[in-house]
């Protein structure tokens, strides 16, 4: 905003300028006199110019004096010493007329008599004519200051009409941001803003009508395996034949809780208010102690192991959504890999970089930007559907509060590689991370 005021300020000041100038010129060109007037003062003042050569020069001033008095013309006598500007003078040393403007406004021809003395007859001008003329050029000095700041305001005003009419249009729930605006206009950023955040609250309802139709279908299913177990429950006669059914229920409700929990984590992290509790942590410990855990809770049969390198003591982030992050990314690899899983965490140039490398069949490059949504699961011939879907769309959305991202690339074990990465310094994440989003 101030970069536009003082552009504005700068354009009135330079118009100011020009348009004074401009006035000022015309002022002078009507001022001049036609050659007419000066045939007409020349007569005259040869005329006086022969009778004062007559008279000795104690007399002259009487002698202009008693013409003044007869003709009724104001006419004076000066000394060269009054004459002031350059330009009069040169004129005077050529022997023509000049003309003067004095400080009452009245305007003067001066012819040079010889080298001390300049005789001065005033000018008359048509008042009426003069009046005209100032009043003409007055408005037309404002006028153009006026169309000069019209046209500075006019892309402004086009460009406020369409990011109005674009927001009413996003207002009756159409979700579709569709202001033309330029990047040279002046509101660009505020439009760029606005955009993101339509694109933000699309993003959103998207979101939450994906989960509220995944939710559904996922929670369908167990329910009915439910419903089937407490029948069958019902029908046994016996202890031990109710237990069968029963445990069935147990992990049906376990699953449930599964998906519930995993909504809810999703859900947080869609938030727009959600604050960080972001700390100094040591991955030295951290990330061997997770990759443990899921070793054992995941697939005791193949191979996980972490390397950490470089300055990995205190390492700023939330460290429950890092852990989030990781068991997540361990959990994924070890659904598809053959033997090996690998963590490698380092920190290079500022960046914290966690790579999570497996040995599995790897993602195919148009899918790797689409297993970041949430609910999506690549199909997988052969094997048994396992997750929901939120997996990695939690792991994408607790980097980016980090102001990070994931990429997917081919591992050098021949599988998948995600790649992690967020800034190693965190300053105010909190407020910044709300007002991006």
């Amino acid at each position: 905003m101030t970069r536009h005021f003082l552009g504005l300020y700068m354009l009135i000041v330079f118009t100011l300028a020009a348009v004074s100038w401009g006035q000022d010129k015309l002022l002078q060109a009507y001022s001049n006199h036609d050659s007419a007037d000066d045939r007409s003062l020349g007569v005259a003042v040869l005329a006086l110019q022969n009778q004062l050569r007559s008279q000795p020069v104690a007399e002259w001033k009487h002698v202009i004096a008693d013409s003044a008095a007869k003709s009724g013309v104001d006419i004076e006598l000066f000394t060269k010493a009054d004459i002031a500007g350059n330009e009069t003078l040169e004129k005077l040393e050529h022997g023509t007329i000049a003309y003067m403007q004095a400080a009452d406004g009245e305007s003067w021809a001066l012819k040079q008599l010889n080298d001390d003395y300049v005789l001065a007859l005033r000018a008359v001008e048509p008042e009426t004519r003069r009046g005209l003329l100032d009043w003409a050029l007055t408005l037309l000095f404002y006028a153009t200051i006026a169309l000069v700041i019209m046209i500075w305001i006019w892309p402004l005003t086009r460009d406020l009409r369409a990011l109005e009419k674009a927001a009413a249009h996003f207002g009756n729930k159409n979700w579709l941001f569709d202001a033309d605006i330029k990047p040279r206009s002046q509101i660009y950023p505020l439009a760029e803003t606005f955009r993101k955040m339509a694109a933000r609250i699309d993003g959103l309802i998207a979101s939450h009508q994906d989960m509220s139709n995944a939710v559904s279908h996922e929670i369908k299913t167990p329910l009915a395996r439910m419903q089937f177990e407490i029948e069958l429950a019902q029908q046994a006669k016996t202890v031990p034949e109710a237990k069968t059914p029963l445990a069935n229920i147990k992990t049906d409700i376990a699953a449930i809780n599964d998906l519930v929990t995993a909504t809810l984590d999703y859900a947080i992290l869609e938030r727009a208010d959600m604050s960080l509790n972001i700390g100094a942590h040591d991955f030295t410990a951290l990330i061997p102690a997770i990759t443990e855990y899921v070793r054992r809770d995941a697939r005791p049969d193949i191979r996980m192991c972490a390397e950490v390198h470089g300055d990995a003591e205190k390492v700023d982030c939330d460290a429950h959504l890092l852990e989030l992050v990781l068991k997540n990314l361990l959990y994924n690899a070890a659904r598809y890999a053959k033997s090996e899983v690998r963590v490698t965490f380092c920190v290079r140039d500022g960046v914290n970089q966690l790579f999570v490398d497996d040995d599995g069949p790897g993602i195919p490059e148009e899918d790797r930007q689409r297993v970041f949504k949430s609910f999506v699961q690549l199909e997988n011939i052969g094997r048994k559907k396992t997750g929901f879907g939120l997996g990695l769309a939690i792991v994408k959305r607790a980097i980016e509060w980090h102001h990070g991202e994931v990429l997917i690339s081919r591992s050098p074990l021949g599988g998948a590689r995600f790649c992690a990465t967020w800034p190693s310094v965190q300053f105010n994440l909190r407020s910044d991370s709300s007002r991006d989003r």
